[in-house]
């Protein structure tokens, strides 16, 4: 569990943490020199009958408070530091409402330095404080009154500190691993050195993982955690994860995050996300360029609403374009800052962290159930579908939740590992049936159409299709041999006329004999369906496709192939010469003949002359 400090600058936060865990957080030279902190500090904090918590102490200065942000964003518990001999400061009253943007709903007040103020101006402080957290999240938080310096009032504060962590949650296992990071140094033996508080799940040693969104990939050499070494970090800890295979320079710390690569994160540009703006907030037009804070990264970004801007005091579906890619995943909470002047303006909550275009709608409605979300992501997703492995991001739900939701909310959108929707699914089989119908129309004397030719037809991917030709298969519409797809109980030259068309075709190449007509010429005399009806004979066993272009009747090929098999019967292999005299066809005829015959194992060619195929290789019906 980590707790997070907030407060106004000099009121006493870093003290106060020093005295309470024994760790001096100001590490940075200059952060002694200025008696200010500048980055963030960490600390164990033990607290006897419950464990430890990790301390995130943030600067309090208005100049810092994106570094503030970088801290406090994944804390599950604020410790708000109040001086007694000053109160409340404009920081401290933009610390809360970053805690209340960002979710913060446990936590305690110290109001230090209370052996320096008069118990009167104490108690106006102490009033003062209550009225600020009347209306927020945190409107039950215990108020003590402590002094670092002297002790007195320590012990109370560590046993409020340790109720309101009593009250927090136990943080989900079994999730996705996250760590946002925050310091990256490299260390002489060991290597480049990432830290930050783990979101959520948890990695083990020798784990494959990325730095994204940069995508660098490494290797988890080591794990520690406030000086302790683990064989594994998990959720709501501070960690230090040393990596191999990529180097220090090549990280950016802010806005990097750290995830396991067997795991389905995809960074992007844009978000969807219910955003609400402060009361005092300047009203946000889609050009309006404001800062928008998630876990470490800082990012200039536009907010878009449907049709309007977003004025103060609204709570509405945003589009959020930014201008580099994020990690996030639904659920998750940011902040929206005015870079000039700077201040926190609003903040919300991440509705889809992955739209498919940068361009996507607004959701149509704020504080969206996940059966919504699931609805709108698989429509929208078309012929392409989703993919299930990645709706524990886009739905911020457990992986081991995520098979739950497509039963209860999508069963019978499923193909393989994506989800389609129902309509696009039923369009997709009215297609099916178009093109089976459109092909019969068009090509009576052929089986049917292609698969791959229904396919291309549609804008849907080959897994959808296929899925659903199994679905008319299964259903008695459609019958599919060979990749070839037909209406039940078709059946090719059945149409008025056809017989007649396919008696002439038959004739002609019986009579023709063992020397038939090209099939241009037999097109040429027969009519422009003569190629058709050739394949529909040799589809019913009438007709051999002995060359690319031309067919000889069944009964010839039969006649031929037992002339070749007796000429060669003695095991003598025989010359083209010799076998063109026993079977009486011209050149023309017999080298064709002979190399359809070695295709389909009947013989052999050995240099010049042919041979009868040995019987494991021989074709045996022809």
């Amino acid at each position: 569990m980590i707790l997070g400090t907030a407060g106004h600058i000099d009121h006493g936060k870093t003290t106060l943490i020093r005295a309470l865990t024994g760790v001096d957080t100001d590490r940075l030279p200059e952060e002694k020199r200025r008696g200010i902190t500048i980055e963030l500090g960490f600390a164990p904090l033990e607290l006897d009958g419950f464990g430890t918590l990790g301390v995130v102490d943030v600067p309090g200065h208005e100049a810092f408070v994106r570094t503030m942000l970088a801290g406090a964003t994944g804390i599950d518990l604020a410790l708000l530091v109040v001086a007694g001999d000053e109160g409340m400061m404009p920081q401290t009253r933009e610390h809360l409402a970053i805690l209340e943007l960002l979710g913060v709903s446990a936590g305690v007040v110290a109001i230090t330095k209370a052996d320096l103020a008069e118990p009167d101006w104490l108690q106006l402080v102490t009033d003062d404080v209550r009225d600020a957290l009347a209306r927020g999240p945190l409107r039950d938080a215990a108020i003590v009154h402590c002094s670092a310096v002297s002790g007195v009032g320590l012990d109370a504060l560590r046993d409020a500190i340790r109720d309101a962590a009593r009250s927090v949650p136990a943080r989900s296992t079994g999730d996705l691993f996250r760590m946002p990071i925050d310091r990256v140094f490299s260390v002489k033996g060991t290597g480049t050195v990432v830290t930050g508080t783990v979101w959520s799940g948890a990695v083990d040693l020798e784990d494959s993982v990325q730095l994204l969104p940069a995508g660098l990939s490494a290797r988890v050499r080591g794990i520690e955690s406030h000086g302790v070494v683990k064989t594994t970090a998990t959720s709501g800890i501070r960690t230090a994860v040393a990596l191999g295979g990529v180097d220090r320079a090549d990280i950016e710390p802010r806005g990097a995050v750290l995830v396991r690569t067997a795991d389905r994160w995809t960074p992007s540009p844009v978000v969807r996300a219910d955003a609400a703006l402060r009361d005092e907030a300047p009203v946000i037009g889609p050009r309006t360029r404001v800062r928008f804070h998630l876990g470490t990264a800082d990012i200039g970004a536009r907010i878009v609403a449907a049709g309007r801007p977003v004025g103060p005091g609204a709570q509405v579906s945003v589009r959020i374009m930014l201008d580099s890619a994020v990690v996030a995943r639904a659920g998750d909470r940011f902040v929206i800052r005015t870079a000039s002047p700077a201040a926190t303006i609003g903040g919300g909550v991440i509705t889809d962290p992955d739209p498919p275009r940068r361009r996507a709608k607004p959701w149509p409605l704020v504080g969206a159930r996940v059966d919504q979300r699931l609805r709108w992501i698989v429509a929208e997703s078309s012929g392409r579908g989703v993919a299930i492995a990645s709706l524990a991001v886009r739905l911020g739900a457990k992986p081991s939740e995520v098979e739950e939701i497509v039963l209860a909310y999508a069963p019978d959108g499923r193909v393989g590992d994506r989800l389609y929707d129902s309509n696009v699914m039923a369009a997709v089989a009215d297609h099916c049936r178009r093109s089976v119908a459109d092909a019969h129309r068009d090509h009576p004397l052929e089986p049917g159409v292609l698969v791959q030719s229904v396919r291309s037809g549609v804008a849907a991917s080959a897994e959808l299709v296929d899925a659903v030709l199994a679905r008319l298969v299964a259903d008695g519409e459609c019958t599919m041999v060979d990749g070839v797809v037909a209406r039940a109980g078709w059946s090719p030259g059945s149409a008025p006329g056809d017989a007649a068309k396919i008696e002439r075709v038959r004739s002609a190449l019986i009579a023709a004999g063992h020397q038939p007509p090209a099939i241009d010429e037999l097109s040429a005399s027969l009519g422009d369906d003569t190629m058709a009806i050739l394949k529909l004979l040799a589809r019913a066993g009438e007709a051999v496709q002995v060359t690319s272009d031309r067919y000889f009747s069944a009964g010839a090929v039969v006649e031929l192939t037992g002339l070749v098999r007796g000429a060669l019967a003695d095991n003598h292999g025989r010359p083209t010469s010799e076998l063109r005299e026993i079977t009486g066809l011209t050149r023309k005829y017999i080298i064709p003949f002979l190399e359809y015959c070695d295709r389909v194992g009947v013989t052999v060619r050995q240099e010049d002359l042919r041979r009868l195929a040995p019987p494991t290789t021989s074709a045996g019906s022809v």
